[in-house]
């Protein structure tokens, strides 16, 4: 990141209300806590609406090739098990969700964080700073304390549900699903961890912890371990816990809240034991791959339902009562039928098995471009620091394409006839990107014959899947 951003104005330039005096002795603070560490830090002292956070790393992102191992064990194992426990429509689905999700991040990320940093800078009780062992060992215990009631409360309010449903909507239950995860779950979740900032924990503490309670809460996305050490199981979170939390049987609805620690649902009684088998996914299933609509089918949903709404008292009801709340009028609460793995049908579409071959080689490029967009964001504020409109396109630009494709690869295991022509378009923008990216180089020239052959050759392979040759495609398996 840079070390000064140019003002978007001359009123920022002033600092009317004192933000880059207050962030800049704030700085001060976390480096003489940090002191010792070798920590990361670097506050931005310049817009705090570009840069109001520390510079700290971002563990998931280089955990990703991590992710992708266990999968690939994951696959291996249920293999020699001859299991099957994943389908490359779901999986590509629950991993585009979890990409959507980080690149909404980093354009969201720094404004939630404001509200944690201005509250820490200004009105916090202590200072627990990164360079005593026991802070972190405590900011853990509470950041998992209230995680418990943001997940919580995720499930129980309507409005919050919106955000998190994504993560619940894969109607199989493997590694990929612990990647699959909601945009808009930020806007809510930030405020449970406030207390966390009022009490003092360091920003930085608190960043690092966070992305370590999350990355715990990977592994035990899996139906190939069951239950383990009966003292693990009392206190920990554990696959066959977290079973019990995806699971749409009526006895498992809104159980096993906690994230690393179990005993949170111990305590205020929402723990539930793995019984019966668990059927995966939500009560009005999804029905569809793409990982932005995913994003918005609930809300559109509720959104019907504050039009039918009669009253205000009955609209802000629909907002914070729990999923399937109705009015008498509409039928009243909704109630959860029982459900199991015999009587459940799974979402299924069938392309060609060429066609999914296809979506596969692709999807690994756009993964490599989102690793590569995700790490390099450094550079990117590094080499437009000086204009930062030019710098918010150019992001704009590379979240969009990453929007497109991922959107798109969704269309074609759907497919979607339009599918083909949105190809067109997502690799005629790539070739694009590449041309701007590489203007003025030398290597101008190899990179868009690289891009063009690229596009070319991808255009004449998936060419072969055009609609009418689908449903033959179907009767000889492509």
């Amino acid at each position: 990141m840079p070390s000064d951003v140019t003002p978007i104005s001359n009123a920022m330039t002033k600092d009317p209300m004192g933000f880059k005096k207050r962030m800049c002795k704030s700085t001060e603070l976390l480096r003489k806590d940090a002191r010792g560490c070798n920590l990361p830090l670097d506050i931005h002292c310049g817009n705090p609406y570009l840069h109001p956070m520390p510079k700290v790393t971002n563990y998931i992102v280089f955990a990703i090739p991590v992710f992708f191992l266990l999968i690939g064990i994951e696959l291996l194992v249920a293999w020699r098990q001859n299991r099957e426990v994943y389908r490359l429509n779901d999986a590509i689905a629950n991993i585009s969700c979890g990409v959507a999700q980080q690149i909404f991040a980093v354009l969201i990320r720094g404004l939630l964080f404001l509200g944690y940093w201005n509250l820490y800078d200004s009105y916090r009780l202590a200072t627990l700073g990164a360079g005593q062992w026991w802070v972190w060992i405590v900011c853990f215990i509470g950041v998992d304390f209230f995680y418990y009631w943001f997940h919580r409360y995720a499930h129980e309010i309507s409005f919050m549900w919106g955000g998190h449903i994504v993560h619940h909507q894969s109607e199989e239950y493997n590694l990929s699903v612990a990647l699959r995860q909601g945009a808009f779950q930020g806007f809510s979740s930030w405020v449970f961890y406030l207390p966390l900032a009022w009490i003092g924990f360091d920003p930085v503490v608190f960043l690092i912890v966070s992305q370590f309670q999350t990355l715990y809460q990977f592994w035990i996305h899996t139906r190939l371990i069951g239950k383990m050490w009966g003292p693990f199981e009392y206190i920990f979170n554990t696959p066959s816990h977290h079973r019990v939390h995806h699971g749409i049987n009526p006895q498992y609805i809104d159980k096993n809240h906690g994230g690393t620690l179990i005993i949170w649902d111990r305590m205020f009684g929402t723990f539930q034991a793995e019984e019966e088998e668990v059927v995966y996914g939500v009560t009005k299933p999804l029905k569809s791959w793409n990982p932005i609509w995913a994003n918005f089918d609930y809300f559109y949903d509720l959104g019907k339902l504050i039009i039918q709404c009669q009253n205000f008292p009955d609209v802000f009801r629909a907002l914070v009562k729990g999923p399937g709340w109705r009015p008498a009028y509409l039928g009243g609460p909704q109630t959860v039928k029982p459900v199991t793995p015999k009587s459940f049908q799974k979402f299924d579409t069938e392309v060609p098995k060429g066609l999914k071959r296809y979506v596969l080689v692709q999807y690994v490029v756009v993964i490599l471009a989102v690793s590569a967009f995700l790490l390099m964001g450094g550079k990117l504020r590094e080499a437009f620091a000086s204009d930062p409109v030019l710098l918010g396109l150019v992001i704009a630009a590379c979240a969009g394409h990453i929007y497109l494709s991922i959107s798109n690869m969704s269309s074609l295991l759907a497919g979607n006839p339009l599918s083909i022509f949105n190809e067109v378009l997502r690799l005629g923008f790539l070739v694009a990107l590449v041309a701007f990216f590489a203007g003025g180089s030398a290597l101008l020239g190899p990179f868009l014959g690289v891009a063009g052959a690229y596009m070319l050759g991808s255009l004449v392979w998936v060419s072969r899947f055009d609609a009418p040759l689908w449903e033959r495609a179907r009767e000889t398996d492509g």
